[in-house]
């Protein structure tokens, strides 16, 4: 059970049979009343974010999650298959339910899992990501003003802005949160 007095951003609680983190919460004292907490609650399955008010006190239960470890193996007609790296178990996620991850995933990637009730809910992969670089124009000498950059596909299929003297092969870091160029690694 998570009190009111234990709210937190990041909490996770059980509100109308469903998992809620907690993006922000205020907490107000009214004047002869009680005090209330004002909080902005993301629905962990439609991912839906609202506000709701609650009574100081007020007590919630805590959602059954667990998070796993899995490896991605390999995408078929319109599933992606996972496994658990500990127990070897195989199973499919969608592209919703991978929803920006997909950009970012190759195979044999190690990637974090959130399961509801024995259902996948979300996929966190690593904030940076090596992947190489499948499509792009190729550099020319001289093509080296300062803050240029040029359109390049990388083997999962996102394009993301790099620097000129990039060419296809090279393997380069990227920001997962932002989709861009970090450094080249190889």
């Amino acid at each position: 059970m998570i009190s009111t007095s234990e709210f937190r951003k990041g909490a996770k609680l059980k509100y109308k049979d469903a998992p809620h983190e907690i993006i922000d919460f205020q907490h107000h004292k009214m004047g002869r009343g009680g005090a209330i907490i004002r909080t902005k609650l993301k629905n962990l399955v439609t991912g839906s974010i609202f506000e709701d008010t609650f009574k100081s006190g007020e007590k919630f239960e805590t959602p059954e999650l667990e998070e796993k470890v899995a490896q991605y193996l390999y995408k078929e007609e319109n599933f992606f298959f996972f496994m658990d790296t500990v127990s070897y178990e195989q199973f499919p996620l969608t592209a919703d339910q991978l929803g920006d991850a997909i950009k970012y995933i190759k195979e044999n990637m190690e990637v974090k899992i959130l399961f509801y009730s024995g259902a996948p809910l979300s996929v966190e992969i690593p904030m940076f990501v090596e992947l190489a670089i499948v499509k792009t124009e190729p550099g020319f000498k001289g093509d080296t003003a300062s803050g240029s950059s040029k359109p390049a596909t990388l083997e999962s299929g996102v394009t993301v802005k790099v620097p000129f003297h990039l060419n296809e092969g090279d393997v380069i870091k990227v920001d997962t949160r932002t989709g861009e160029y970090i450094e080249r690694v190889k």
